[in-house]
Parts: C-alpha cells; structure tokens; sequence
C-alpha cells in the first residue's frame, strides 16, 4: 500500500518542481512511510512521486517510481496484485531478467509484453496506477474494478494533476480551487461525494475499473474529449450472471462459494509483513477469518474494538467467534473521550468531506491493528453481493405495493401520515412498544414514518431508493447556488431489463456507495496509520459467482446473505452468528446533545454560515434546534453539514471564494 502523486504541463518543468514534487509526495508519507521516490522528465513537463508503505519485496528493488527494463514505461503504483507469481509465470520465455520479486516489476514486464488493457485484465488485486509511456508520449490512469484504492485527477491551471488524496494535489505551491457547490449538493444527500465528482471544481475521481489516457501537452480545453473507458464492469458481470445462471444445488453453490472465496483470501494473505483481520462478529468478517484460520497452523491475529453503550457494541460477538475459531484476538474498549477526541483530525484523514460516523470506530480499529501487523483483511462487499442489508427487502415490498395503489391515493395515504407530528408518532411508539414483540418495536419512529411518507409519492423505483438514501431532502435548495447533478442511483431500473428490484439495488449500491462510502471509510483510516488493507469479498472472481447465483440463494426467509451464512456454519455454530444485524457506528446524535454541543454550535453559528456563504443557514438553525429540543432526529444530516465546515476550516489555504 502506498501513495501515488505527480503532475503534467504542456512546457518543459522549472528548476523549482523538484521542491514542488517532494512536497506532494510529503503529503503523503502516512500512506507510504517505509520510502519515498520522485522521477522527472523535464522536457517531457512530468513529475512522478511515491511514498511506500512496503509490503512485498522490502528491498530496494521494490523502489518506485519504477521503470521498466526496456525503459519504455515509467510507473507509480498504489496496490497489490494478487496473483503476480502466476503472471511471471505465464511471462516466462519472454525474456524478462527479474530484478526483485515486487508486483510492480511484474506489471511493469506485463505492459511490455501484453500491453496496459489485457494487462489490467488480467490482473486480480487491488490499485490505483499512474504509467508513463515515453513511447508514445503519453499518461495513462488506471483504477482496480471496485476502486478500492483511491485516484484523483484533473487540471488546474495549466497542469494536469494527479494523486491517491486530495491534500497531496492541495501542496503544490500553484494549486487553488474553488469548492464544487453541486458537489456539496450530492455530499448532504447522500454523506460523501460520489464519483466521478470531488469537492473542488475541476478535479474528478477515476471511476472503479476505468482506464484514462492523456495525450502528450493535453490540456483542459481537451478535456471534454478525453473520458475514462472501462476495462471491467460490474452492469456487464450482472448481465453474464442472468445469461448463464448457476444451476446446481444449494450444496454445490455452497461448495462453490467455499472454493472460490477461500481461493481469494489465500491470494490476499500474500505478503513479507505480518497480515491479521478485523473482526466484528458479524456474518462477513466471521466468513473471512474463519477461512484464514482454516489455511494456517497459527492462530490468526483478529482485532475488534467496543464500546460502553450496549446498542453500539458488538465486541463480545466477535470475542466469542475469536475464542471458537482459536484466533489471537485483541480487543480495545473505547471510552467516548476517545473518540471524541479524534473529531478534529477527520479532515486531514478523510481529505475531502465525509459524513459516515462509522469512520471515527473504522480509525480505532485501524491504529488497534496497526501496533501488530501492516495487513489486516476485512469483511467489506458481501452486504452489496450477497443481500445483506434490510432495506432490500424492505424497499422491494414497499415498491410492489406502491405499484397496485394509485398515485392520488398514495397523496392521501402520504398526507396522513405527515400530518401526524413526528412527536405524536413518537409517543404512540411509546405507548404501543411494550405490548410488541421485541422484533417490532421501533426508534424515532416518528422520523421513519415521514420518511415512508416521502417514499410514498416516489414515482419511480429509482426516486424510491433515491429517497430511501438520502439524508437532507431537496439539498439543491439547502446549498446556496448548486444545482445537484444526476448520478448512478438516479438511472431507471428500466435501463437493466431482467433485474428485479432487489437486484438493481445491489447493482448500484456497488458500484456507488460501496466505492465513494464503505471503501473510502476503510482505506483512509488504514492509510492514516499506514495500515494495509484488503477485501477478499471484493475479488472479481467472487463477484462474478455472486451474479450468477439466484435470489433465492440471497434472500431465504427473510434473511439476507444466507449463502455466506450457510458457508459459515460449517466453521462456526450458527448460535454464534444468527443475529439481528447491528451495524459499525457511535452514538452520534447523544453526542450532538452533549459532549461535542459546543464544538457543533461554533460550526452551526448563524453568523458563520451567513458569512462563509455556502448553507441556508434558516434550514440548518431549524434542523439543529428541532434535534436539541428532541422534536426531531436529524443526526446524520447535522453530521454531513458538520464535517464539511469542520473541513472547510482546515483548508482555507487552497479553497478561493467562487
């Protein structure tokens, strides 16, 4: 795991680049702070940095920026290739002279052999690559099929830019930006910015499985011309899965699955450096160590934090799953204190805005793991490829009732619903919980069933899961001059004929928030304490069986994931494991109200928001009052407005006034 950083102009480079370039790597040194390297090209106008963080071959044959033998290409690389041995393998007779064992040198030798494509084709892993061709004179940008490593890019000025983060763009004496306000739109609907957007006008991020080459002295004006292409997709991958449908027995995919799975995490388990897991105790980081641990005749390292409130606390699940598989497991007890502590060091983790809670226990963990190994594999990928989350069921019954109630009577029916106060729902909840079933009872059901209601007048399956997604509603109108741009979620299920419902929600969870959420939140936390990563569920080769197994083997009973549940019973009782879901998260909301009131007035400052010009400040002064005053819950949409003026205040040296 490291960082890539480097720029491009149309003239040769000036004696200060050098400075310039050590600087963005610099930024960087948390993703990589085993060595660092720059290369330039000066009449060529191009700077290549890295900071690595080493993790195969640690000698200095695994220095980059690398070139290759016959000098054609010049590399940074970010990442790990899974299956590079093989590649060597098949590489043999070639000629190739090997200089170290690293997977950069093999990519290399595959780009001159094969070329970039069926290279990255062929690659299983995990990066985020910067190639120079001098051959042709030409940059090429390449991104793993779920983007699970970072890549920004885009001009700025007469340069073109790219980097693993943001704040290694930001330290180039030149760059300045202004924020993209449809941006901050998209970030308060949904708490992150999805790709291809980033926070600041004109830098974008590389899609997952997608290739950008830039010609030689390209510049901006270009640039409407110049679009990624993809090498991988998951929308073909889905399509392949309908076509030829696994046809077995429940057995046979169950033995199937153990194949395929076990086969990724002995791949991702490659490494010269100690390798552990995180384990939650949950169904997905369950499944993984229990194959890990299943491969080795060493106890396997796990790591799991907890936490005083019990609705928050998973770690006697995962205490109890470690103690049966006979893992080295290691739990932190975290004290509010020491979370609330992290708070003002989001921006420089997180690097643009970011509104997951879940990263402040996702960060814990990472230091946790990173005081005994440098690897640590996680569960992330089987809720978006196996049906792992409630909404799927929840929003497919609600959309195929919507279907059969007409459009002016859902009107009503939503009204209704609405005119009740979220405080008269609330207290009929109160009334009501103690005569229901554990199963059925319901916080802040007042919020919920105004949300219901909003999902009522959807006039689409889109718009439904639209709203089902989103945290501030008409953000458009909250951010002052910004027009909210479409994204994946917005394109009609008709768009993918054949797949159900449930399906074309999977399909965009991973490919939308999987990338720009789940996987932002792991990889900068790790890389803040310069901990690799690694998600076994992500391997295409997975992904591709999950396509082409039914429903049926998803969503059994209610339940989602019963595949991955029926394969991890053959390791660990299911008592241990059946469960409600709980989820990875802090208690947010009480801490608005208490501890972190004080820091949060100070952002929420009607004068400040007025001022810096970007929220109505009416809306947000009304929502952080309801939530004080317990009228209403709006922790997550405070948060997405929190995090993005704890940010703004952390970068007042690049952002200029738009």
């Amino acid at each position: 795991m490291c960082g890539i950083v480097g720029f491009t102009q149309p003239e040769c480079l000036s004696p200060d680049s050098t400075a310039a370039i050590r600087g963005m790597v610099q930024a960087l040194d948390h993703r990589g702070p085993d060595d660092s390297g720059v290369w330039m090209d000066a009449d060529a106008g191009v700077a290549f940095g890295h900071a690595r963080l080493s993790i195969l071959d640690l000698s200095p044959a695994g220095h980059q920026p690398m070139v290759s033998a016959a000098g054609r290409y010049v590399i940074v690389f970010n990442g790990e290739i899974y299956n590079h041995l093989e590649l060597r393998t098949r590489l043999a007779g070639c000629g190739f002279v090997w200089r170290g064992h690293s997977d950069t040198e093999t990519l290399l030798a595959c780009f001159e052999a094969w070329g970039v494509e069926a290279t990255l084709r062929e690659c299983v892993g995990m990066f985020a690559l910067a190639l120079w061709d001098r051959q042709t004179r030409s940059l090429v940008l390449a991104r793993d099929r779920f983007g699970e490593k970072p890549l920004y890019y885009g001009w700025n000025g007469r340069r073109f830019f790219f980097a693993s983060e943001l704040k290694a763009i930001e330290a180039h004496p030149s760059f300045s930006a202004p924020v993209n306000r449809d941006a901050l739109a998209l970030m308060m609907r949904f708490g992150h910015v999805p790709a291809p957007f980033s926070i600041y006008q004109g830098i974008s991020k590389l899609g997952s499985g997608c290739s950008l080459t830039i010609p030689y002295a390209c510049t901006s004006d270009d640039a409407r011309s110049i679009q990624p292409l993809p090498y991988w997709s998951l929308e073909a991958v889905s399509e392949s899965g309908r076509r030829a449908p696994f046809a077995g027995t429940d057995e046979q995919a169950i033995d199937l699955l153990a194949q395929t799975l076990s086969e990724a995490v002995r791949g991702q388990q490659l490494a010269d450096v100690p390798v552990g897991a995180f384990l939650s105790g949950g169904i997905d980081s369950s499944l993984v160590v229990a194959l890990m641990q299943s491969q080795s005749s060493q106890p396997v390292r796990t790591f799991t934090i907890g936490f005083d409130e019990a609705a928050f606390d998973e770690a006697a699940h995962a205490r109890a799953i470690a103690s049966h598989l006979g893992t080295q497991h290691t739990e932190l007890r975290v004290k509010p204190e020491d979370a609330l502590r992290l708070i003002p060091a989001l921006p420089q983790i997180y690097d643009e805005p970011f509104a997951d809670p879940s990263q402040i226990p996702t960060y814990l963990v990472a230091q946790l793991a990173r005081a005994h190994v440098t690897v640590a594999l996680s569960g992330d990928g089987g809720d978006e490829l196996f049906a792992g989350y409630n909404r799927y069921p929840w929003a497919q019954k609600v959309n195929r009732r919507l279907q059969w109630l007409p459009g002016p009577m859902r009107g009503v029916v939503s009204s209704g619903m609405v005119g009740v106060p979220v405080g008269g729902w609330d207290a009929m909840n109160k009334w009501l919980s103690p005569l229901l079933p554990a199963s059925m009872r319901m916080v802040h059901l007042g919020d919920k069933m105004h949300k219901l209601a909003d999902a009522l007048e959807a006039r689409s399956s889109a718009e439904l899961y639209r709203g089902v997604m989103s945290l501030w509603k008409s953000p458009g109108q909250l951010v002052l001059g910004s027009r909210e741009p479409l994204v994946l979620i917005d394109r009609e299920q008709t768009g993918l004929p054949g797949l159900s419902f449930a399906e074309w929600m999977m399909l965009v969870d991973a490919q939308a928030s999987l990338q720009d959420d789940m996987l932002v939140k792991v990889d900068r936390a790790a890389m803040a304490v310069s901990l690799e990563t690694r998600v076994p569920l992500l391997d295409h080769r997975v992904a591709e069986l999950a396509w082409r197994l039914p429903m049926s083997m998803k969503i059994r009973d209610g339940k989602g994931k019963w595949i991955l549940r029926q394969l991890l019973y053959r390791h660990v009782p299911q008592a241990l494991v059946d469960r409600p879901k709980q989820g990875f998260s802090v208690p947010v909301g009480e801490w608005l109200k208490g501890p972190l009131r004080e820091w949060a007035e100070s952002l929420l400052d009607e004068h400040r928001l007025r001022a810096e010009g970007y929220f109505d400040a009416g809306r947000v002064r009304s929502a952080w009052l309801e939530h004080l005053s317990g009228r209403r819950h709006w922790p997550l949409q405070l948060w997405c407005v929190l995090m993005f003026q704890l940010w703004l205040s952390s970068r007042t040296g690049s952002v200029h006034a738009d």
